[in-house]
């Protein structure tokens, strides 16, 4: 299998996804601006969110994705839908339970998360949070398909998934909101109304392609049958995998609602202009980090279950020389070139301001500095993941958690909203850099040589990439000018500096052709 098509073609339908989310924000920007409302919907879709991230692709995937590949690796595809069917009813029951708590409390959640948000905000929060929260089990069932589909190296379907969320939620803000407002109601409402109906659109889909695989789960509806799934082995596995985990994706979460909680008392549209900055952040992490992550961590655990050392270790090489070739210049970007984005992209009509642009900016150039690290920790973690070692991801999360809430303290009092986003890559940056030395200290990882002048090359094209963009950066006036010439300028100084960026690589004589050519053995 050649690792970069398949890279390739995830890295493309995710890309496909954030430019569909993108388009989302588009419209919460042109339809509700930046405001205490907007704050609201971001509170209120975080919380199943987080719990998504916390129980679904988060813990779960770490736990179940390297599991189900070893077993089938070591017992075969008829074991393997045992395995599946006892998770698939275990998960089916606790998320019932889950969606029923969160349901009820729905104003404790809320206080957890946006205890800045007052008056109508608050109350629209909670009354947006009851009506997602069974996303999480949609999303849930979706992680669990996506496990199996990727390990049946079937990496289309879950990449492309997401833009069913997005094109839902976007046609239910464009189509409800109006008329949910001439009623009275807050239109901000038709946001959560598409985000359920793109969770079960999601689980839609896949549920097809399970059934071509053979792999449809059988999901146990009587306590006997939950209780023969509750003591399988391989349940008993990936729960045990899963605390350490959970733990560690829950102190993630933790950072998370602590920085909602700081954004929201911070004034009102600061928790939205650190969103759309995190979503614009998400261009280069689903070019190369997503995509990257999922096509390696079942490769990365058969490497492991068939004791191909120096496989393994190829494999996150070539990973991270992919994450540097590709999120150097993009890291330098967000830095040099942000207002002119959030410009183009966000600033129409007049409910987002230059106010709002240049606070969204400055969000955007906080992500840039922790970009290389939130792109190698996709590479990093899964090796650690694959060798089923989740303890270590934990204890480095633990530290960096205290070291961003440190940073915080920091930095919003001087920077505001961007101090948020600034504290959160630097955290990325320390996270990389400690997964990098774990490896290495394990053995599991062994630098190929090459590195110094690959490095060197990355550097020197990046640079004069920059001069480029600084320039037009500072000589234009993104903010005043119209429209559409905005976005034509937009579309040819992108496409000038990939041009000079790949082609002083090739000036350079940097061998793109053997990064491509690397296969899965």
């Amino acid at each position: 299998m050649n690792l970069l098509r398949a890279a390739g073609s995830v890295s493309a339908l995710t890309l496909v996804s954030r430019i569909t989310g993108l388009m989302r924000e588009q419209m919460v920007s042109i339809l509700f601006g930046a405001n205490a409302l907007t704050d609201a919907f971001l509170v209120a879709f975080r919380i199943p969110n987080m719990l998504r991230r916390l129980f679904a692709e988060g813990a779960f995937s770490q736990a179940f994705v390297p599991a189900l590949a070893a077993e089938r690796a070591a017992q075969g595809d008829e074991a393997t839908h045992r395995l599946v069917d006892a998770t698939a009813t275990v998960l089916v029951w606790a998320l019932l339970g889950v969606c029923v708590l969160g349901v009820l409390g729905a104003p404790l959640l809320v206080w957890l998360m946006g205890g800045g948000l007052k008056g109508e905000a608050r109350l629209a929060a909670i009354d947006m949070t009851r009506w997602m929260f069974p996303y999480i089990g949609c999303m849930s069932l979706v992680a669990l398909s996506a496990g199996i589909l990727n390990t049946w190296k079937r990496f289309a379907l879950p990449a492309f998934t997401p833009v069913l969320l997005n094109v839902a939620v976007i046609a239910c803000g464009w189509g409800l909101a109006g008329p949910l407002e001439a009623r009275g109601w807050p239109g901000i409402y038709a946001m959560a109304v598409g985000v359920m109906v793109g969770g079960l659109l999601q689980l839609g889909v896949q549920l097809p392609a399970l059934k071509r695989l053979g792999m449809l789960p059988r999901i146990a509806l009587r306590p006997a049958g939950l209780r023969a799934a509750w003591v399988h082995a391989g349940v008993r596995k990936i729960l045990a995998l899963m605390a350490p985990a959970l733990l560690g994706v829950g102190v993630a979460q933790l950072s998370l609602i602590i920085n909602t909680q700081i954004a929201t008392h911070i004034g009102p549209g600061a928790a939205t202009w650190v969103s759309l900055a995190d979503r614009l952040m998400e261009f280069p992490i689903a070019l190369a980090g997503v995509a990257l992550g999922v096509v390696l961590t079942p490769l990365l655990s058969a490497a492991k279950t068939n004791g191909q050392g120096a496989e393994f270790s190829g494999l996150i090489d070539w990973g991270l020389r992919l994450v540097l070739l590709l999120g150097l210049p993009c890291a330098l970007a967000m830095g040099l070139f942000a207002e002119p984005l959030v410009a183009v992209l966000y600033h129409y009509g007049d409910k987002f301001s230059a106010a709002d642009v240049a606070q969204t900016a400055h969000a955007v150039q906080g992500y840039g500095i922790g970009l290389l690290g939130l792109l190698a920790i996709k590479i990093l973690a899964p090796g650690f993941f694959a060798r089923q070692d989740t303890r270590t991801p934990v204890r480095i999360a633990v530290v960096v958690l205290v070291f961003t809430q440190l940073m915080n303290a920091v930095w919003v009092p001087i920077l505001g909203a961007s101090g948020l986003a600034l504290s959160i890559g630097l955290g990325a940056l320390l996270n990389a850099v400690w997964l990098l030395i774990g490896l290495r200290r394990a053995g599991a990882y062994q630098p190929a040589p090459g590195w110094l002048g690959f490095g060197l090359r990355l550097l020197l094209a990046t640079a004069g990439m920059g001069l480029l963009l600084g320039a037009l950066a500072w000589q234009l006036d993104w903010i005043g000018m119209s429209k559409w010439l905005r976005v034509g300028w937009m579309a040819g100084s992108l496409a000038g500096a990939g041009l000079l960026y790949f082609g002083l690589l090739w000036m350079l004589r940097l061998n793109l052709r053997e990064l491509m050519a690397r296969r899965a053995s």
